[in-house]
Parts: structure tokens; sequence; C-alpha cells
């Protein structure tokens, strides 16, 4: 397994031979105040109280073309449109058993599917009614990405986003995208002010 830093990338398919499907696993732990912490960690993604400290993070994946661009509604692959239709990802959404059971979320790709105009998956991360909650990822800690190799179960690369991201509310974690026929991972660790899917999906229209 390689531990990535901001900007490094790794050829997914040349390192290993007969890789066609993965497994993007994405986690992070909020900060404890200190006050029902326990409450504040097992309520994320609903999986607790209603306490007011709650943080809901979603993320979602942008499937572009070679022009870095979304030009089809259904490629956007969130928790309201959990399948791509060609079938390539698929959005498993609250899943902390099994395999990787660490991860918030986790979504599958299978590589082989995805269509000749689809050059670029990028991975983000929102804070869902940031603004209504005023809640941003300085609230957040240990976030990181992780490919796994769906076959075998080992884990290909990690990216530990280790920056500041006080006052941001969106995380772009990192790219799966094609170069010379090969599959490639990037870690990206861009933070952003976007408040929601909507305003993220701007930056790819």
């Amino acid at each position: 397994m390689i531990n990535l830093q901001k900007g490094q990338k790794i050829d997914l398919t040349k390192t290993n031979p007969g890789l066609t499907k993965i497994m993007i696993g994405l986690g992070w732990d909020p900060i404890s105040n200190g006050g029902g912490g326990g409450g504040f960690l097992k309520s994320l993604f609903g999986g607790g109280g209603g306490s007011n400290a709650d943080i809901d993070c979603d993320a979602s994946v942008f499937m572009l073309d070679t022009n870095q661009k979304l030009t089809k509604k259904h490629n956007l692959v969130y928790f309201g449109n959990k399948k791509s239709p060609c079938g390539s990802i698929q959005h498993m959404g609250d899943n902390l058993t099994g395999q990787g059971d660490g991860d918030d979320e986790q979504i599958h790709v299978d590589l082989s599917r995805i269509p000749a105009d689809v050059d670029r998956l990028v991975f983000v991360v929102n804070i869902y009614q940031c603004v209504q909650r005023k809640q941003h990822f300085g609230m957040i800690q240990n976030a990181y990405i992780r490919a796994v190799n769906s076959g075998n179960g080992q884990e290909v690369c990690k990216f530990n986003l280790s920056e500041g991201y006080d006052g941001k509310t969106a995380l772009i974690l990192g790219e799966v995208y094609r170069h010379n026929g090969e599959w490639k991972f990037a870690a990206t660790g861009e933070a952003t002010n976007d408040t929601g899917l909507e305003s993220l999906s701007r930056r790819y229209l």
C-alpha cells in the first residue's frame, strides 16, 4: 500500500496488473467538543441522536469528459443518484460494515464499464446544510480517501488530508483518470467554500 501526499499520483492499473474493480473509501471524524463527543461521532450519517453538533458529510462522484466537464446530469453520482446508468459507479451510502469498516462512505468503481466519453472521476465531500448549521471542515479531522483492489481486498493507496480546513465547506479529495490507456489516481486535497453539491457542480459545467 502506498501513502500519498497532496499532488502525488499513482498508476493504478500498471502497478496492479489485471485491476478492473476498485472500492474508493472516504472517511473523517468530527473533532470532539468535549461535551457529548461520543454522540457527535456516532451521529455521522444518521447513526445517532439528534444533537445540534451532528455533521452530515456527503460523498459524491463527478464523471467528467475529456474537457473536464459534466455533460450529463446522470454522471453525478451521490446519495440521490447512487448508481450510474452504465453501472460502472455504485454509491453504497451509509456502509459501515464489512470490508473497509473504518470508511464513512464507500463507492465501488468498475473501470472496465466506464463509458468511453468519461475520462475522469472526481471524488468530493461536502457538509449537508453547512450554512444553516454553521458548520465547516475545521470541525472535522482525520479525513482520507483510499483505493482498494476489489478483487483481493488489498489497499492500493491512501491519502490522508493533514491540512487545516477551518472555514471550508467542501473537499475535493482525489481523482481517478485515464492516461495513455491506463487508469491513475491523483491525491487532490483541495478545500473550497462551496456550500453544497449544486455549487460544486458549477465548477464542471
